[in-house]
């Protein structure tokens, strides 16, 4: 049971990690690089001696690298606040990483839907055919 409760303290940190930075990024960090960027996941490692911290930000390649700049920049002072307002013995380097998950979603809702105007998709069982339909 040591690893079910390790899990749920490392999932109890992510959280509180995810909420102190996102604190900082709003009201403390006044790096117009980062202005309008999310930070969505925390990823400790096991021995929470590192944190991936995953952020979102919305527009194209030179606002991604306006955004990696930014943290890099901040990054010290991040990690710095994070410590002072977190009881931690070790606090954890941080390392910001551009969360690409929602344009994955995006990219496969978009072929799904492709696939299934071009027939290539069985319907799902609560979809009729109206053809079919009996009513």
């Amino acid at each position: 049971m040591a690893h079910n409760k390790s899990f749920a303290r490392n999932a109890r940190l992510e959280g509180e990690i995810r909420s102190v930075l996102s604190g900082l990024l709003r009201s403390e960090v006044n790096d117009p690089r980062l202005a309008d960027v999310t930070v969505s996941t925390i990823r400790l490692s096991a021995d929470r001696s590192k944190a991936r911290v995953y952020y979102s930000v919305i527009g194209d390649s030179d606002r991604e690298r306006e955004a990696s700049d930014g943290f890099s920049a901040a990054a010290p002072f991040m990690r710095r606040q994070l410590g002072h307002r977190m009881r931690m013995r070790v606090v954890p380097s941080l390392e910001f990483l551009r969360d690409t998950s929602y344009e994955y979603g995006d990219k496969m809702e978009r072929l799904f839907d492709r696939l299934s105007e071009e027939g290539l998709l069985p319907k799902a069982d609560g979809d009729k055919d109206p053809v079919e339909d009996d009513s």
